[in-house]
Formats: structure tokens, C-alpha cells, sequence
């Protein structure tokens, strides 16, 4: 008698507010195929599915799986964990193998960013190794847009909303006084800009600005950064400073190193986090003490309130048509977007080898940054004014948000 494959889904490293639409997308796409049969969902990633913490997804009510897009962080948990290379230890990868076995997956989706990648690309190579059949394909996600092979990332156009939003918000904040004030935005990003360059989104609304934007692509040099802030701040009084966490002076070193621990996640990235104060301390001693510092942290990832309806229906978007690649006999692979033009903006899907993908990144073109490294060119505009555009109109109950997760559902 024939029995239907199924398919497991799961989701790993920094959540965005879109992640969940990617997971609706592949949970609904894989319902409507006659070859699958079971919808699974992986409980915290791979390190929870080595453990054996996997859902029936559809042991939960629908309404329930549709609330879930409107929610941010990752509705299955997440986890960063690292896998070694199977020829250096096999035991993880044949625990994976009995997993796949039990609950008969012969589609496997991991949501996530470049170390996710890197996963996918080492299970879908042991298996082809040891002959399993099981089709493993990548969603893209990450705020840090340093996914190569994909125009941009999900995850991105809403962080950039968000970072520009404050900007503005913070900006005429500043201008309610008399007195001068000097802003200093952090933000994420690790070692690419794209997210600290997003804060100059606010050009048309405040055309009387002064920004000053600098971006781990271009090393950080405190001299000419004091020359810059010192000449703005004396022609325009407030003057607002964005400011990448993986800012990097001309040796290699993170800017404010001495501040800060920089203790390293499973993967060996530097969890970076505290330019800002040192740039605040910076400012206040050598140039103006009314300094205003803002660290948007985690909050840049999770802010659904303001998500982009690009970025949430591109999300679902790639969610669906991985598993329309996988049912097609695709492995080995991550889905990407193609981008064919700005104006009017349109965009469709293709697939990439995923060990072309894994453990690179991609970072702002240095052409797109000025020739004083502190602020952007028109072809960054052109790039991500399309991306954060629209609004997701997210359910209230009581005047907040109406979140949910599927993490704690009936487990199997």
C-alpha cells in the first residue's frame, strides 16, 4: 500500500519579525501536496530535534497556526547550535537519520541565516553520503541581510523600518529644545551595514538632518570620526550618528573592545554590543556633552508592530515555493530572491547551491558608501526603499498586540 512522505520544519538562530510567515508559507504549501502526508515542526532547531522534540503541527488548531505569522520571534524555537562535520563526529548525524526514519521525513526545511545554511548544507551531504533519500532546502532569513546569492533576506525590510522609524522618532525628539543635541544610534549587524545604513531611510522626511552613518565595510578611524562630528555639529547643532555594533578600526579590532567582554556564541561569533557607549564617551569628552545614546538591541528583530508587508509577504512567499522545490527533487539547496527591477519594484524566486551560500557574507558594495565613510549613495536608496514598504496590519486584543508561538503545542 502507498504511504505519503512527510516533512519536518524548523527554525534556528536570531528570530525576525517575518520568520513565522516563512513557516506558515512551507506549513501551508506542504498541506495542499498529495505526497505528503504529516506535517511536522522541529522544537528549538536541530539541537531539539536530536533530541527528539518534534510537533504534529496540525495537532494544533488552525486558527492558531494562521495567528502565528502576525507574531514575531520563532513560533517552534529556535537554538544556536553548530553541528561538526561528520567525518570528524558522525554520532549527531546518525540521531538525525533515526529521527527521519521514525517520523518517515523525506522533507526537510530549516529556517535560518548563514550558520543555519551551513547545516543544511551538511545534512544534505551525509545523507546523499550514506544514501538516504530525503530532499533538505534552506528558507533565508536574518535582519543582518549577509546572506549571499539572495537580493536580500527576510527579516531585513521590516528591521530596516524599524531602525529608520526611531531614527526619526529620535531625531524630532531632539529638536522640541533649545539646546543642541547629539544622537548615537546602535545597531546590529555584525560585519555588515546594511541595517546602520537603513537609518538614512529618513532623508525625505527630514531633508534638514545631518547624519553621520558609519558601517563596519569602512574601518573605523577616531581622528577623521572626531573631525566629522566637530564640523557638523558647528555648522548644524544636532547632528544624528548611527553607528554599526561591528564597527572595526584599521588593525582588525572591534571599536570599544576595552569596554566590553565580546564573549562568543556556539559558533564562534563575537556577541558584539557596546559601540555606542564607547562612541557616547567619546563625544561627550572631545566635542559636546548633551550626548543621547540609543541601543535598539533585540528590539530591531521583534518589532512586528511595524513590519514591512514586503518583507512579510516576500517571507511566505519563499516558504511556499521551498517546499514546491523540494517536491520537485531539489536537495542541497537554499531558496533566494531575484530581484528585476526597483521601480515599479518586483522580484521572483530561484535556488542556489547551499555550500555557495554557507559561512560567507555579504556585505554593502563599497561604491554605495560616500567618499568620506560616513554615509551612503543613492544605489543604497534605490536597494531598500522598496523593501520596507507597507503596513502588516497586526490583531490587537485590549489595546496590544496579539502574539502567539506553537513551541509549547501538545508534543508528540
Amino acid at each position: 500500500m502507498y504511504t505519503k512522505s512527510n516533512c519536518l520544519i524548523a527554525q534556528s538562530g536570531g528570530p525576525t519579525a517575518v520568520i513565522n510567515s516563512s513557516l506558515y508559507g512551507a506549513i501551508m504549501e506542504a498541506s495542499r501536496s498529495e505526497k505528503i502526508g504529516k506535517v511536522y515542526g522541529g522544537i528549538n532547531g536541530i539541537e531539539g530535534i536530536i533530541k527528539g522534540n518534534i510537533i504534529d503541527i496540525f495537532d494544533i488548531p488552525y486558527e492558531r497556526i494562521k495567528q502565528m505569522r502576525f507574531s514575531p520571534a520563532a513560533a517552534l524555537g529556535s537554538c544556536r547550535y553548530r553541528l561538526k562535520d561528520y567525518l570528524e563526529d558522525e554520532e549527531e548525524y546518525k540521531k538525525l537519520i533515526e529521527i527521519f526514519k521514525k517520523y518517515n521525513i523525506k522533507y526537510f526545511f530549516y529556517i535560518g541565516g548563514n550558520d543555519s545554511m551551513d547545516a543544511v548544507d551538511k545534512i544534505s551531504k551525509y545523507a546523499r553520503e550514506i544514501g538516504f533519500e530525503i530532499n533538505v532546502i534552506g528558507i533565508p532569513k536574518t535582519i543582518d541581510n549577509d546572506l549571499m546569492f539572495t537580493d536580500h533576506s527576510p527579516g531585513f525590510g521590516s528591521a530596516a523600518k524599524y531602525i529608520a522609524t526611531t531614527t526619526l522618532e529620535l531625531a524630532l525628539d531632539a529638536e522640541v529644545y533649545e539646546t543642541k543635541t547629539i544622537n548615537v544610534l546602535e545597531v546590529m549587524g555584525r560585519n555588515a551595514g546594511w541595517l546602520t545604513a537603513s537609518s538614512a531611510l529618513v532623508k525625505e522626511r527630514l531633508p534638514h538632518l545631518k547624519q553621520l552613518i558609519y558601517l563596519p565595510e569602512i574601518p573605523f578611524n577616531e581622528e577623521r570620526f572626531l573631525e566629522d562630528v566637530n564640523k557638523a555639529y558647528k555648522e548644524y547643532g544636532n547632528v544624528f550618528i548611527t553607528v554599526s555594533e561591528g564597527l572595526m578600526d584599521e588593525k582588525g579590532n572591534y571599536i570599544g573592545r576595552k569596554e566590553n567582554a565580546y564573549h562568543k556564541d556556539a559558533f564562534g561569533h563575537p556577541q558584539l554590543g557596546g559601540v555606542g557607549d564607547y562612541i557616547e564617551k567619546l563625544v561627550k569628552e572631545k566635542i559636546y556633552k548633551r550626548v543621547k545614546m540609543t541601543r535598539l538591541g533585540v528590539t530591531q528583530r521583534c518589532a512586528m508592530h511595524l513590519a514591512s508587508k514586503v518583507d512579510f509577504e516576500e517571507a511566505e512567499m519563499l516558504g511556499r515555493e521551498a517546499v514546491k522545490y523540494a517536491l520537485c527533487g531539489e536537495t542541497g539547496k537554499m531558496i533566494s530572491l531575484v530581484r528585476e527591477r526597483n521601480y515599479p519594484y518586483t522580484v521572483k524566486t530561484d535556488i542556489v547551491d547551499v555550500d555557495k551560500v554557507c559561512n560567507k557574507e555579504k556585505k554593502v558594495p563599497l561604491n554605495w558608501i560616500n567618499e568620506e565613510g560616513n554615509y551612503i549613495t543613492e544605489e543604497f536608496f534605490d536597494y531598500a526603499r522598496p523593501l520596507i514598504q507597507g503596513e502588516v496590519k497586526v490583531p490587537m486584543v485590549e489595546g496590544l498586540p496579539y502574539y502567539t508561538n506553537l513551541k509549547y503545542a501538545i508534543a508528540i
